[in-house]
C-alpha cells in the first residue's frame, strides 16, 4: 500500500474512532451527568442481558433517550452531509445542498398542516405530515425539472421556486390559523430538534442511511464522470439520466427522512462534503465515506453542545450547526481562494 494509501487509511479509523468517542459522550453528558463506564454496563444490560446493578434513572437516560439521540443525529448527519457531496456533483454548483430541491420546505408545510389544521385526523404524527410534504414537494420540483428541460441550472431553478411556494404556504398557515403555543412549536422544528427521537426513530433512520451510503458508493464512478459535465459523463457511457434518477430519488428520500424526524438542520450538507473533499481529494470513492463519517461526527457533537451551551435549557440544534457551520465554510472557502 502506498503512503497516500496509510494515510487514507489512518485517517478513516481515527474518524470511526473518534465517532465512537463521541456518541459515547452524547450518552455521558447532560443534565444528569452518567460517566462512560456506568452508559457502557446500561447498553450492556440491554444488549447482552448482563446483570450490572444500575439505577433506573441511569439505565432509562441511557438507553431510553440520550442513546437513541445520538444514534439518530449520527445517521441524520451521515445523510444530510452525503446528499450534499451528491447533489454538489449532479449539479456541478458547490452551493448545492439537501433542501435545495424545496424538500425541507415541503415537510415544513406537511407538518405545520398535521400540527395546526389537524390533517390526518390524529392518524397521522407529525414527522409522517412532514414526510409525506418532503416527499410531495420532491415530486413537484422533479415534474416543472422535467419540464423545463431537465438541466442542472433549471433543476435548481425549480427548487427555488417550489421552497418559495411551500415557505409562502407554512407562512400563510402559521399567521391566519395558529396561536401563540402553535406558532412557538412550528418554529422550535422548523429550526431543527432532537428532543423527540426514539428507538422507533432509529429504526428507520439507521436503515435509511446504510442504504443510502451502499446506493451513492455504488455510483461512485459515474459521480466522478459528472465533474467533466453531462456530455462527457455520456461519452464515458453513462446513463446520466438513470442516474441523475436514481440519485435524486436517493437523496430526496434521505433529506424527507432526515428531516421528518429532526426538522430543518442547515449547513451540515453544505460545510462537510467541502471539508471532507479537502481532507481526501474529489474522488467520491474516498469523498463520499468521509462525507459521511464527517456528518455523523459534527451532528453529534453539535447535538452535545445544544444541550451543554446553557444550563438547563437545549438549544434548537440548526442554531448551533448555522452558528458553526457559516464561521467554518468561511474558513474553507477562504483556504480554497489562497490555494488558486
Amino acid at each position: 500500500m502506498s503512503q497516500k494509501g496509510w494515510a487514507l487509511s489512518a485517517l478513516t479509523a481515527s474518524a470511526i474512532v473518534l465517532l465512537g468517542l463521541i456518541i459515547s459522550l452524547a450518552v455521558s453528558i447532560g443534565e444528569i451527568s452518567i460517566p462512560i463506564e456506568t452508559a457502557a454496563k446500561a447498553v450492556s444490560n440491554r444488549v447482552f442481558g448482563t446483570g450490572f446493578e444500575l439505577s433506573r434513572i441511569h439505565q432509562g437516560v441511557v438507553w431510553d433517550y440520550r442513546l437513541s439521540r445520538a444514534l439518530v443525529a449520527a445517521s441524520a448527519g451521515a445523510s444530510l452531509a452525503l446528499c450534499g457531496a451528491i447533489l454538489q456533483a449532479l449539479l456541478r454548483n458547490p452551493l448545492a445542498e439537501p433542501y435545495v430541491l424545496g424538500i425541507s420546505a415541503g415537510a415544513s408545510t406537511g407538518a405545520v398542516c398535521v400540527m395546526i389544521l389537524g390533517f390526518g385526523y390524529g392518524v397521522l404524527s407529525l414527522s409522517s405530515g412532514a414526510f409525506i410534504g418532503a416527499v410531495v414537494a420532491f415530486l413537484l420540483v422533479g415534474v416543472l425539472a422535467a419540464g423545463a428541460g431537465g438541466t442542472s441550472e433549471r433543476i435548481i431553478l425549480c427548487g427555488v421556486a417550489g421552497s418559495q411556494l411551500f415557505n409562502a404556504l407554512t407562512s400563510y398557515i402559521v399567521t391566519t390559523s395558529a396561536n401563540a403555543e402553535q406558532a412557538r412549536g412550528v418554529l422550535f422544528w422548523l429550526l431543527g430538534s432532537l428532543s423527540g427521537v426514539r428507538w422507533p426513530d432509529v429504526y428507520l433512520s439507521v436503515p435509511v442511511a446504510i442504504a443510502g451510503f451502499v446506493l451513492c458508493m455504488a455510483h461512485a464512478r459515474s459521480l466522478d464522470a459528472f465533474a467533466f459535465g453531462t456530455d462527457s459523463a455520456a461519452s464515458l457511457g453513462i446513463a446520466v439520466r438513470r442516474v441523475q434518477i436514481v440519485l435524486l430519488g436517493a437523496t430526496a428520500v434521505m433529506t424527507a427522512t432526515v428531516v421528518s424526524m429532526v426538522g430543518s438542520v442547515g449547513f451540515v450538507g453544505l460545510v462537510i462534503p467541502h471539508a471532507a473533499r479537502f481532507l481526501v481529494g474529489p474522488a467520491h470513492h474516498r469523498l463520499l465515506p468521509a462525507s459521511a463519517l464527517g456528518g455523523a461526527i459534527f451532528m453529534v457533537a453539535a447535538d452535545i453542545v445544544s444541550r451543554i451551551i446553557i444550563p438547563q435549557q437545549i438549544l434548537p440544534i440548526g442554531v448551533v450547526t448555522a452558528l458553526f457551520g457559516a464561521p467554518a465554510f468561511a474558513v474553507i472557502l477562504y483556504r480554497a481562494r489562497r490555494s488558486a
